[in-house]
Protein backbone atom coordinates (compact mmCIF):
# COMPACT_ATOMS: atom_id res chain seq x y z
CA UNK A 1 0.00 0.00 0.00
CA UNK A 2 1.42 3.31 -0.95
CA UNK A 3 2.32 5.02 2.42
CA UNK A 4 0.28 8.32 2.22
CA UNK A 5 -2.46 6.07 2.15
CA UNK A 6 -1.19 3.85 5.30
CA UNK A 7 -0.78 6.65 6.92
CA UNK A 8 -4.15 7.97 6.15
CA UNK A 9 -5.15 4.98 7.59
CA UNK A 10 -2.71 5.30 10.75
CA UNK A 11 -4.77 8.81 11.74
CA UNK A 12 -8.35 7.40 11.44
CA UNK A 13 -7.06 4.28 13.36
CA UNK A 14 -5.61 6.40 16.50
CA UNK A 15 -8.46 9.19 16.28
CA UNK A 16 -11.55 6.40 16.24
CA UNK A 17 -10.17 3.90 18.85
CA UNK A 18 -9.15 1.29 16.24
CA UNK A 19 -12.46 1.78 13.89
CA UNK A 20 -11.24 3.01 10.29
CA UNK A 21 -13.34 3.13 6.98
CA UNK A 22 -12.64 2.27 3.49
CA UNK A 23 -11.39 -1.02 2.67
CA UNK A 24 -10.96 -1.59 6.29
CA UNK A 25 -14.40 -1.08 7.46
CA UNK A 26 -15.53 -3.88 9.86
CA UNK A 27 -12.32 -5.68 9.51
CA UNK A 28 -9.92 -6.74 12.73
CA UNK A 29 -6.94 -4.48 12.31
CA UNK A 30 -3.97 -3.21 14.66
CA UNK A 31 -0.84 -1.15 14.12
CA UNK A 32 2.46 -2.85 14.31
CA UNK A 33 5.57 -0.65 14.55
CA UNK A 34 8.71 -2.41 13.64
CA UNK A 35 12.10 -1.63 13.75
CA UNK A 36 13.99 -0.67 10.38
CA UNK A 37 16.13 -3.83 9.72
CA UNK A 38 18.80 -1.46 7.50
CA UNK A 39 17.81 1.87 9.22
CA UNK A 40 16.90 1.19 12.87
CA UNK A 41 14.00 3.94 12.55
CA UNK A 42 10.55 2.78 13.67
CA UNK A 43 7.65 1.90 11.16
CA UNK A 44 4.63 2.03 11.63
CA UNK A 45 1.83 -0.52 9.55
CA UNK A 46 -1.69 -1.22 9.56
CA UNK A 47 -2.32 -5.21 8.94
CA UNK A 48 -5.09 -7.40 9.07
CA UNK A 49 -5.08 -9.73 12.40
CA UNK A 50 -6.44 -12.33 14.02
CA UNK A 51 -7.61 -13.62 17.19
CA UNK A 52 -5.74 -16.61 18.74
CA UNK A 53 -6.52 -16.68 22.36
CA UNK A 54 -3.35 -15.07 24.25
CA UNK A 55 -1.95 -14.13 21.12
CA UNK A 56 -2.52 -12.35 17.93
CA UNK A 57 -1.85 -13.27 14.29
CA UNK A 58 -0.79 -11.21 11.43
CA UNK A 59 -0.30 -12.27 7.97
CA UNK A 60 2.22 -11.21 6.03
CA UNK A 61 0.42 -10.80 2.49
CA UNK A 62 1.41 -7.60 0.64
CA UNK A 63 -1.48 -8.59 -1.09
CA UNK A 64 0.24 -11.53 -2.66
CA UNK A 65 3.23 -9.82 -3.98
CA UNK A 66 6.04 -11.62 -4.95
CA UNK A 67 8.49 -9.97 -2.12
CA UNK A 68 7.52 -10.12 2.10
CA UNK A 69 6.63 -7.33 3.06
CA UNK A 70 8.90 -4.98 4.92
CA UNK A 71 7.69 -4.98 8.22
CA UNK A 72 8.47 -8.61 8.44
CA UNK A 73 11.42 -8.63 7.20
CA UNK A 74 12.30 -5.80 10.01
CA UNK A 75 10.43 -8.35 13.00
CA UNK A 76 12.50 -11.27 11.48
CA UNK A 77 15.57 -8.99 12.15
CA UNK A 78 14.14 -7.50 15.41
CA UNK A 79 11.17 -9.47 16.88
CA UNK A 80 10.46 -6.87 19.54
CA UNK A 81 7.41 -5.05 18.55
CA UNK A 82 4.86 -2.57 19.20
CA UNK A 83 1.05 -3.44 18.84
CA UNK A 84 -1.54 -0.72 18.86
CA UNK A 85 -4.93 -2.39 19.35
CA UNK A 86 -7.58 0.83 19.27
CA UNK A 87 -7.72 0.09 23.22
CA UNK A 88 -4.26 -0.34 24.42
CA UNK A 89 -0.52 -0.05 23.12
CA UNK A 90 2.12 -2.71 24.15
CA UNK A 91 5.23 -4.56 23.41
CA UNK A 92 4.68 -8.53 21.58
CA UNK A 93 7.76 -10.55 20.62
CA UNK A 94 7.12 -11.57 16.90
CA UNK A 95 7.16 -15.27 16.33
CA UNK A 96 7.30 -16.42 12.90
CA UNK A 97 5.14 -20.17 12.51
CA UNK A 98 6.23 -22.93 10.46
CA UNK A 99 5.80 -26.08 9.25
CA UNK A 100 2.38 -28.03 10.63
CA UNK A 101 1.54 -24.74 12.76
CA UNK A 102 1.68 -22.51 10.12
CA UNK A 103 0.11 -24.20 7.33
CA UNK A 104 -3.06 -25.33 9.90
CA UNK A 105 -3.24 -21.28 10.92
CA UNK A 106 -2.77 -20.01 7.65
CA UNK A 107 -5.92 -22.96 6.40
CA UNK A 108 -7.59 -21.66 9.40
CA UNK A 109 -7.35 -17.51 8.09
CA UNK A 110 -8.55 -18.49 4.63
CA UNK A 111 -11.47 -20.78 6.00
CA UNK A 112 -12.87 -17.23 7.77
CA UNK A 113 -11.42 -15.17 4.92
CA UNK A 114 -10.84 -16.67 1.37
CA UNK A 115 -9.17 -13.23 0.26
CA UNK A 116 -6.02 -15.10 1.82
CA UNK A 117 -5.99 -17.83 -0.16
CA UNK A 118 -5.93 -15.52 -3.23
CA UNK A 119 -2.84 -14.08 -2.08
CA UNK A 120 -1.32 -17.03 -1.99
CA UNK A 121 -2.44 -17.94 -5.22
CA UNK A 122 -0.29 -14.74 -6.74
CA UNK A 123 2.77 -15.58 -5.29
CA UNK A 124 5.27 -18.30 -5.55
CA UNK A 125 6.29 -17.27 -2.12
CA UNK A 126 5.09 -18.95 1.31
CA UNK A 127 3.17 -16.41 2.30
CA UNK A 128 4.10 -15.98 6.64
CA UNK A 129 2.33 -16.45 9.39
CA UNK A 130 3.43 -14.42 12.36
CA UNK A 131 2.37 -15.02 15.68
CA UNK A 132 2.10 -11.42 18.62
CA UNK A 133 2.70 -12.62 21.93
CA UNK A 134 2.20 -9.61 24.50
CA UNK A 135 5.04 -9.21 26.76
CA UNK A 136 4.32 -9.20 30.10
CA UNK A 137 6.58 -7.05 32.06
CA UNK A 138 6.63 -4.55 29.53
CA UNK A 139 4.66 -1.10 29.51
CA UNK A 140 1.01 -1.28 28.86
CA UNK A 141 -0.56 1.90 27.80
CA UNK A 142 -4.16 3.01 27.10
CA UNK A 143 -4.92 4.15 23.64
CA UNK A 144 -3.73 8.05 23.16
CA UNK A 145 -2.20 7.99 25.84
CA UNK A 146 -2.26 9.11 29.38
CA UNK A 147 -6.27 9.29 30.36
CA UNK A 148 -8.41 9.17 33.29
CA UNK A 149 -9.72 5.74 34.83
CA UNK A 150 -13.36 6.47 33.56
CA UNK A 151 -11.94 7.74 30.27
CA UNK A 152 -9.51 3.73 29.91
CA UNK A 153 -12.55 2.29 31.46
CA UNK A 154 -14.80 3.15 28.55
CA UNK A 155 -12.33 2.18 26.02
CA UNK A 156 -12.10 -1.49 27.15
CA UNK A 157 -16.15 -1.57 27.35
CA UNK A 158 -16.21 -0.34 23.51
CA UNK A 159 -13.89 -2.58 22.64
CA UNK A 160 -15.92 -5.42 23.69
CA UNK A 161 -18.74 -3.99 22.19
CA UNK A 162 -16.84 -3.46 18.79
CA UNK A 163 -15.42 -7.26 18.88
CA UNK A 164 -19.12 -8.68 19.47
CA UNK A 165 -20.40 -6.49 16.63
CA UNK A 166 -17.86 -7.98 14.41
CA UNK A 167 -18.85 -11.57 15.88
CA UNK A 168 -22.35 -11.43 15.16
CA UNK A 169 -21.90 -10.12 11.65
CA UNK A 170 -19.42 -12.77 10.89
CA UNK A 171 -21.95 -15.33 12.38
CA UNK A 172 -24.67 -13.69 10.11
CA UNK A 173 -22.43 -14.27 7.09
CA UNK A 174 -21.29 -18.04 7.80
CA UNK A 175 -22.81 -21.18 6.27
CA UNK A 176 -24.00 -24.56 7.26
CA UNK A 177 -21.18 -25.01 10.02
CA UNK A 178 -19.44 -22.82 12.36
CA UNK A 179 -15.64 -22.20 11.04
CA UNK A 180 -12.55 -22.56 13.13
CA UNK A 181 -11.63 -19.24 13.17
CA UNK A 182 -15.02 -17.89 14.30
CA UNK A 183 -14.95 -19.92 17.36
CA UNK A 184 -11.75 -18.95 18.39
CA UNK A 185 -12.77 -15.49 18.06
CA UNK A 186 -15.78 -16.64 20.37
CA UNK A 187 -13.56 -17.87 22.77
CA UNK A 188 -10.77 -15.17 22.87
CA UNK A 189 -13.83 -12.67 23.75
CA UNK A 190 -15.30 -14.96 26.19
CA UNK A 191 -11.60 -14.99 27.95
CA UNK A 192 -11.53 -11.38 27.47
CA UNK A 193 -14.00 -10.88 29.10
CA UNK A 194 -13.90 -13.09 31.93
CA UNK A 195 -10.08 -12.04 32.59
CA UNK A 196 -11.58 -8.02 32.76
CA UNK A 197 -14.38 -8.74 35.01
CA UNK A 198 -11.92 -10.98 37.23
CA UNK A 199 -9.55 -7.88 37.41
CA UNK A 200 -12.82 -5.07 38.44
CA UNK A 201 -14.20 -8.11 41.32
CA UNK A 202 -10.52 -8.42 42.60
CA UNK A 203 -8.94 -5.10 42.46
CA UNK A 204 -10.57 -1.68 40.92
CA UNK A 205 -14.20 -2.65 43.17
CA UNK A 206 -12.47 -3.21 46.25
CA UNK A 207 -10.41 -0.21 45.87
CA UNK A 208 -13.67 1.71 45.10
CA UNK A 209 -15.44 0.35 48.06
CA UNK A 210 -12.72 1.24 50.42
CA UNK A 211 -12.67 4.62 49.25
CA UNK A 212 -16.45 5.20 49.12
CA UNK A 213 -18.07 2.87 51.40
CA UNK A 214 -21.34 4.31 49.47
CA UNK A 215 -20.69 3.08 46.66
CA UNK A 216 -21.64 -0.67 48.18
CA UNK A 217 -24.84 -1.14 46.77
CA UNK A 218 -23.53 -0.26 43.22
CA UNK A 219 -20.48 -2.71 43.28
CA UNK A 220 -22.44 -5.74 44.77
CA UNK A 221 -25.01 -4.90 41.72
CA UNK A 222 -22.35 -4.75 39.58
CA UNK A 223 -20.37 -7.86 40.83
CA UNK A 224 -24.20 -9.95 40.06
CA UNK A 225 -24.18 -8.64 36.86
CA UNK A 226 -20.90 -10.36 36.61
CA UNK A 227 -21.88 -13.62 37.91
CA UNK A 228 -24.86 -13.47 35.37
CA UNK A 229 -22.33 -12.41 32.25
CA UNK A 230 -20.39 -15.67 33.09
CA UNK A 231 -22.77 -17.95 33.05
CA UNK A 232 -23.80 -16.30 29.43
CA UNK A 233 -20.25 -16.92 28.71
CA UNK A 234 -20.29 -20.71 29.67
CA UNK A 235 -23.53 -21.41 27.49
CA UNK A 236 -22.25 -19.40 24.21
CA UNK A 237 -18.50 -21.78 24.84
CA UNK A 238 -20.70 -24.92 25.36
CA UNK A 239 -22.75 -24.31 21.66
CA UNK A 240 -19.71 -23.42 20.40
CA UNK A 241 -17.76 -26.38 21.64
CA UNK A 242 -20.10 -28.79 20.14
CA UNK A 243 -18.71 -30.74 17.00
CA UNK A 244 -22.18 -29.52 14.88
CA UNK A 245 -22.31 -26.02 16.06
CA UNK A 246 -25.65 -24.65 14.85
CA UNK A 247 -24.46 -20.60 13.82
CA UNK A 248 -28.46 -20.14 14.64
CA UNK A 249 -27.95 -21.07 18.19
CA UNK A 250 -24.41 -19.46 18.28
CA UNK A 251 -26.10 -15.91 17.22
CA UNK A 252 -28.84 -16.70 20.04
CA UNK A 253 -26.58 -16.99 22.50
CA UNK A 254 -24.08 -13.85 21.56
CA UNK A 255 -27.40 -11.81 21.14
CA UNK A 256 -27.98 -12.80 24.73
CA UNK A 257 -24.38 -11.96 25.70
CA UNK A 258 -24.77 -8.97 24.00
CA UNK A 259 -28.03 -7.67 25.29
CA UNK A 260 -26.75 -8.60 28.73
CA UNK A 261 -23.76 -7.06 28.63
CA UNK A 262 -24.34 -3.94 27.14
CA UNK A 263 -26.89 -3.03 30.21
CA UNK A 264 -24.27 -3.80 32.20
CA UNK A 265 -21.91 -1.72 30.61
CA UNK A 266 -24.42 1.06 30.57
CA UNK A 267 -24.91 1.12 33.98
CA UNK A 268 -21.40 0.50 35.27
CA UNK A 269 -20.26 3.50 33.19
CA UNK A 270 -23.30 5.71 34.35
CA UNK A 271 -22.36 5.06 37.88
CA UNK A 272 -18.48 4.55 38.06
CA UNK A 273 -17.06 7.11 35.06
CA UNK A 274 -17.80 10.05 37.06
CA UNK A 275 -16.22 8.99 39.74
CA UNK A 276 -13.29 7.70 38.25
CA UNK A 277 -12.85 10.67 36.19
CA UNK A 278 -12.17 12.80 39.07
CA UNK A 279 -9.27 10.61 39.84
CA UNK A 280 -5.25 10.75 38.48
CA UNK A 281 -4.89 9.68 35.10
CA UNK A 282 -4.96 6.09 34.89
CA UNK A 283 -1.69 4.06 34.90
CA UNK A 284 -1.92 0.76 33.80
CA UNK A 285 0.75 -1.84 33.78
Amino acid sequence: MPIDFNQQVIDEFRANGGRVGGPFEGARLLLLTTVGARSGAPHTTPVGCLPDGERILVIASAGGAPHHPAWFHNLVANPRVTVEDGTFTYEAHAVVLTGAERDRLFARAVEADPGWAAYQARTIRVIPVVALHRIMDGPLRFAGGPTSWGAGLKLIHDAFRRELALIRGEIAKSGPGLGAQLRVNCLTVCQGLHHHHTREDAVMFPALGEQQPELAPTLDRLHQEHQRIAALLADLQAVISSDASDPRLVLAEVDRLTDELEKHLTYEEEQLIPILDAATPAATG
